[in-house]
């Protein structure tokens, strides 16, 4: 049964507003070659679930995954969130990508070459304002790296102080390190001249604009930066969101160091320096060193430990310890030999602890930091030490802080205080049980005093929650008593599963049972079975066409067509392809439907010894049961509707009810054909 192109509605798409800029060829060779559990593993630690691959949740915050991945589909889904999309998709989602920005950046990670057209002056002013703050923190990056290599103040200054530092020349170049002039605009101006507009200047900060009241039109502008040695803060993705700048003066009045203010498009708290160039080590060696500056970050990773982050000299936030949770559940922080500074930081393991995580912490000895005892010692000497000297963070802050409470019984009962309470804030009962023995066995405390104390925290905090819970219940009470039912949309959802089905299982061809119609013998209808072999695509057309129905949700009737004139213009039909043509809500939608019944998987099934039927194993059943469905559904509506004609007394009344009677026995063959009993 071949259905001839002329029968077929043809639907195109708009081109993309940013496409035209990248050939065609090129993002069809983009699609075809990313795997999307390559990229997306970059960015989520993904574990193996059946045929697809789960993690937690990129877009919320969460201890149980409920991230999909399906490499057969090349499709995923969020469901703590409800996004879900393509490979590009997650690139716009998560790293805020224009869509030729996520293009080029899996053209650059699977080394293919991109075909474009140059962006014209007119065109970078028509960028979003998200773009637009990207485009200048890109172009700052450029202007200061090549000012550090090619002007002389650039080489006589900022070169010497980072090859002082011991930084090599890869390492320099790899980390994007460069120098800001010690002159007032002497960036801002280079700027302006490349056409960057100054309101984005400052914006991402770059620039310090003040007003002349002498001049009003014309406002002072300042450099932020000048004068500094600077260290470009990425994205995971690799875009520069900000900067670090250090002084090399002297100057008491000025910072040591000077971030980047906040901004669209660089929040610190969220923000990890050097995740770009960790992230896969990190995953690969299933662990994540923390440290406390940019230097310790570069001098750990040109010794050859690439699984190191920073804080970028803010205090460790929750938003920074899920960024590293996506990628491994272990933590090790590095302290410098400075007992004040390890006694602040500590306040952060508590938080690592609350987000379900494994700590170890590590200090060096005192005068030294993880700067310089990278630079002194070689690679098999560093990792030594922090294997041999990676302590449990009971046993590391019971050590610290039992040598300032030995001689004092009351410090010391604080202190036992202090680490059970640390301990309360594990999410694990068999993790705390344990620590509380080994804090016991430390600290020479019985367990069964370490548990009443760790039982009042619960106790405590257990009120709290009931407290604030009664008060969403009580909220929950008026919202449920104002808010109807939402009664299932039994169209919608057949629709739905039509969509579905045209997009696994389109192009498989399938033995089918038809239904025609017939009168037997006695003059009674039924229902005489015929086999046919189609494409499911065809097969659905067909039915649908026979019956004159057409779908009624707007999005999936757009969607319907277009799978329909894919499915029959091309002989191998590719869902990255067909993807690639849409626009990202509509790819949105179809993960959605596709990854609906992958959430399932999320419950690990198999381990209760429930092994639920794949759907493959009866396409051609659940095509005729479907639309078998859809017959029944739209049969008993039409009966609904002349049922409700004869009440109010419109038409001829014996024609209605006759016709009502028809379809009461197509109803009742049809129902009897899906084994169902009609009241």
């Amino acid at each position: 049964m071949v259905i001839g192109k002329s029968r077929f509605r043809v639907v195109y798409l708009p081109v993309q507003r940013y496409s035209v800029l990248i050939s065609k060829s090129t993002i069809d060779q983009v699609y075809e070659t990313a795997r999307l559990e390559e990229v997306i593993g970059d960015f989520v630690q993904l574990k193996k679930s059946g045929s697809n691959f789960k993690g937690l949740s990129p877009f919320s915050d969460e201890r149980t995954p409920s991230f999909m991945v399906s490499p057969v589909k090349q499709i995923w889904k969020d469901f703590s969130s409800g996004k879900g999309g393509n490979v590009v998709a997650f690139l716009m989602e998560h790293e805020h990508f224009t869509y030729p920005e996520a293009i080029k950046y899996l053209a650059k990670k699977y080394n293919i070459e991109v075909e474009e057209t140059e962006r014209t002056d007119e065109q970078k002013q028509e960028a979003n304002e998200r773009e637009s703050m990207y485009l200048v923190s890109e172009y700052a990056q450029g202007y200061f790296s090549k000012t550090l290599w090619e002007s002389e103040l650039g080489k006589a200054i900022g070169l010497s102080y980072f090859k002082e530092r011991g930084f090599t020349d890869e390492i320099i170049r790899k980390f994007g390190l460069g120098y800001c002039l010690d002159q007032w605009d002497g960036f801002t101006t280079a700027a302006l001249e490349q056409a960057y507009q100054l309101k984005y200047l400052e914006k991402t900060g770059l620039t310090i604009v003040k007003e002349d009241t002498a001049n009003p039109n014309n406002p002072k502008k300042f450099d932020r930066f000048k004068g500094r040695v600077m260290f470009p803060i990425h994205s995971m993705s690799g875009r520069v969101l900000g900067f670090g700048g250090r002084i090399l003066t002297s100057d008491k009045r000025a910072a040591k160091y000077l971030n980047s203010p906040e901004s669209d498009i660089y929040h610190k708290s969220k923000v990890l320096y050097g995740i770009y160039f960790a992230k896969q080590a990190i995953a690969k060696e299933d662990n994540c060193y923390l440290v406390e500056g940019y230097t310790d970050v570069i001098q750990l990773y040109q010794r050859g430990i690439h699984n190191v982050v920073a804080s970028s000299g803010t205090a460790l936030t929750p938003e920074q310890i899920r960024l590293i949770n996506r990628l491994t559940k272990n933590i090790t922080v590095l302290f410098d030999g400075d007992a004040a500074g390890l006694r602040a930081s500590l306040r952060g393991i508590d938080l690592i602890l609350e987000q379900g995580m494994n700590v170890k912490v590590c200090s060096f000895p005192e005068g030294e930091d993880p700067d310089s005892f990278a630079k002194n010692n070689a690679f098999e000497e560093v990792v030594l030490y922090l294997g041999e000297n990676s302590k449990d963070f009971i046993q590391f802050k019971a050590s610290l802080l039992m040598e300032e409470a030995a001689s004092d019984p009351i410090k010391r009962a604080d202190t036992v205080r202090d680490i059970v309470n640390s301990i309360s804030k594990i999410p694990d009962r068999i993790k705390k049980e344990i620590y509380i023995q080994e804090c016991a066995q430390i600290m020479g405390v019985s367990e069964e005093v370490l548990f009443s104390t760790l039982a009042q925290i619960g106790k405590k905090e257990s009120a709290d929650a009931s407290k604030k819970e009664k008060q969403r219940h009580r909220a929950f009470e008026v919202v449920k008593a104002t808010e109807p039912v939402e009664k299932v949309d039994v169209q919608f959802e057949l629709e739905r599963k039509i969509i579905e089905m045209l997009l696994l299982y389109g192009d498989k061809e399938e033995a089918f049972e038809d239904l025609v119609l017939k009168e037997n013998e006695q003059g009674d209808l039924e229902l005489e079975p015929e086999s046919v072999v189609a494409k499911v695509y065809e097969k659905i057309y067909l039915d649908l066409q026979e019956d004159e129905i057409e779908l009624t949700n707007a999005r999936f009737k757009e969607i319907y067509y277009k799978l329909i004139t894919a499915l029959n213009e091309n002989g191998n039909f590719s869902m990255n392809t067909f993807l690639s043509g849409l626009d990202q809500e509509t790819v949105s939608q179809i993960s959605s439907i596709l990854m609906e019944e992958e959430k399932y998987a999320l419950h690990n099934w198999e381990r209760k010894d429930i092994y639920p039927k794949d759907k493959k194993i009866g396409v051609s059943q659940l095509v005729s049961e479907t639309i078998l469905t859809l017959r029944c559904y739209l049969i008993k509506k039409r009966m609904l509707s002349l049922q409700k004609n004869t009440e109010e007394g419109h038409g001829d009344n014996r024609e209605t009810l006759e016709e009502i009677m028809n379809y009461l026995n197509l109803n009742k063959l049809l129902n009897q054909k899906l084994n169902r009993v009609l009241s």
